[in-house]
């Protein structure tokens, strides 16, 4: 078993792998024997970073100009998705989901089809763009985000309820009306196209495609706004769990849940939050065939999840089978643990005790706005957070898991990355966060860092003077969580945000028609211009999160 602390909690400890990022949304690989690592940030720009950790200066795509995303804090639209083809290696195809406005001012979601530059392979083309579909959003808020290819080769998306809070369209909501695509999980075949023209295929396997009331592209439904979602690779001996698609869906004012997503499930919303009744004349009337969470928890715990994956890699052989998820708003990791009656348990995650991580590049604390997870191409598993969630701030971080209880035997989890072409320079990765060893050896006369003061005692956040000091003043190390976790940017956005903005109501867009701020050289450019708009300090953003818990999909309760 993985070490516990003295409250129960799982000991593990972290190394630092980037910073600098803006509000990072995802890292993900093209599964194509490189080993390279795709960070994506929400204003619309995507990173290479190699297999040593240096990162390439040009960017694999930058659609900044095209992508809707504002300096509000919390404000959920942005880039927020990406998926390789399952052939990329052979077809150089991937997959963005993103927010934009179109020619008359209307908001919507596009999903778009995307090729690799044949002359450079760290280079996407963007000319090569093909729209898949495009959805309107009536509100800023629970815009979706993840798109993924289940191992059956077709690609799922996971849109939001639509926004504003309570999903108040029409009689039952959006999230009930499957005769629209909001609110819901979709399964499309890219590599065909209808007979009616679109884009794609309908898989004909979908669970709704003889109901002439449903949209043929639903394969569940009852979706408020999930914010990550991963394909279980399964055991690496057994293949027990393979295939299995695990979500965080924020929820409204109560309950945030974890979801296993099955074909033509209902979750339940909005008639049930978490496993209880929200809408109660419709719970009353709702089916009890309803897929309920395998896990929720209630806001004494966290107000807006963050999903994460099922640990499968070498490294860490103890954390098989775990899966590792945690809160948005205040920067709790957890873990779920499956038992042989199917049930799921849950366990906090503390950063390891001095003793525990101070070992050579190990890190005990980490910013405090957890935006996403992501595993790389040999299974090992990462979270991105930030301390200033505002889509346009550089301090994003990403970081790896470690179990310093138990490594794999040396030797057993080497692999080699096939090597590829750069044309680009490449920056070597300065680490911000002062490690363990550091900290132990930093002169007296400096003040001790402070114990963490999170409700487990496992979560050192940036808010401590000891983060302050590393990952705060270097501000450009760090990128901000804010479209990231849709759900619970809003959230953030109402709590944290010093503007005259109902929570329900859409966040007012900065004019789209200029491209957002290019990544800044000295101090961040992007953050000199929308200065004003912005609080000067990490505990402003940490006094709004705690209000935008009535706020958008970042908080449970938008």
């Amino acid at each position: 078993m993985v070490v516990e602390g003295h409250k129960g909690c799982l000991q593990l400890c972290l190394t630092e792998v980037a910073n600098g990022l803006r509000n990072p949304v995802l890292m993900v690989h093209a599964n194509d024997h490189t080993h390279r690592m795709f960070v994506a940030e929400q204003v619309g720009v995507i990173w290479v970073y190699l297999p040593d950790g240096s990162r390439l200066e040009e960017p694999f795509l930058d659609i900044k100009s095209i992508v809707l995303a504002t300096p509000w804090i919390g404000d959920e639209r942005g880039l927020l998705g990406m998926a390789f083809h399952p052939k990329y290696k052979y077809n150089g195809k991937f997959y963005i989901y993103y927010s934009y406005m179109d020619k008359n001012r209307v908001e919507k979601i596009r999903i778009s089809e995307l090729k690799v530059l044949a002359s450079d392979v760290n280079k996407a083309d963007p000319r090569s763009e093909r729209n898949l579909l495009e959805l309107e959003e009536p509100a800023a808020n629970h815009n979706g985000g993840q798109l993924l290819f289940g191992v059956d080769g077709y690609m799922y998306l996971f849109t939001g309820d639509g926004g504003k809070a309570g999903d108040p369209f029409g009689k039952f909501g959006n999230a009930q009306n499957k005769s629209t695509l909001l609110g819901k999980v979709l399964r499309i075949d890219v590599d065909g196209k209808s007979p009616d023209g679109k884009p794609y295929r309908i898989p004909p396997d979908n669970p709704f495609v003889s109901d002439p009331k449903a949209r043929p592209e639903v394969y569940a439904y009852g979706v408020r706004n999930m914010w990550r979602c991963a394909v279980d690779r399964g055991d690496p001996v057994t293949k027990k769990g393979r295939g299995r698609i695990f979500c965080g869906d924020v929820g409204q004012n109560r309950f945030e849940e974890i979801d296993i997503v099955v074909k033509g499930g209902n979750y339940g919303w909005r008639a049930k939050e978490g496993f209880e009744c929200y809408d109660t004349k419709l719970c009353h009337n709702s089916s009890l065939d309803d897929i309920l969470p395998i896990f929720a928890y209630g806001h004494s715990v966290g107000k807006s999840v963050t999903g994460g994956y099922v640990y499968r890699g070498c490294e860490s052989p103890n954390l098989n089978g775990l899966y590792i998820f945690g809160d948005f708003m205040n920067g709790r990791l957890m873990a779920l643990q499956e038992d042989k009656t199917n049930k799921w348990k849950k366990q906090d995650i503390c950063i390891g005790s001095t003793r525990a991580c101070a070992f050579p590049g190990m890190i005990g604390s980490y910013s405090k706005f957890i935006i996403s997870f992501a595993e790389d191409e040999a299974g090992e598993l990462y979270f991105m957070s930030t301390s200033y969630p505002s889509a346009y701030a550089p301090h994003g971080s990403l970081y790896k898991f470690i179990d310093p209880a138990r490594r794999a035997p040396p030797g057993k989890c080497k692999y080699k990355p096939v090597p590829v072409k750069t044309k680009s320079k490449r920056i070597p990765f300065v680490p911000r966060a002062k490690t363990v060893l550091e900290l132990l050896n930093e002169p007296s006369t400096t003040k001790p860092p402070k114990k963490s003061s999170t409700p487990t005692a496992a979560i050192p956040t940036v808010f401590s003077k000891k983060a302050k000091k590393t990952s705060v003043t270097k501000t450009k190390a760090s990128t901000v969580k804010t479209a990231s976790s849709g759900k619970k940017r809003q959230k953030i956005k109402a709590e944290v945000k010093p503007h005259k903005l109902k929570q329900e109501e859409k966040v007012a867009p900065i004019s789209r028609t200029t491209s957002a701020p290019p990544l800044p050289k000295k101090k961040s450019s992007h953050l000199t211009t929308t200065k004003k708009l912005l609080p000067k300090k990490g505990a402003l953003a940490k006094e709004k999160l705690g209000k935008r818990r009535k706020g958008g999909r970042l908080s449970s309760s938008f």
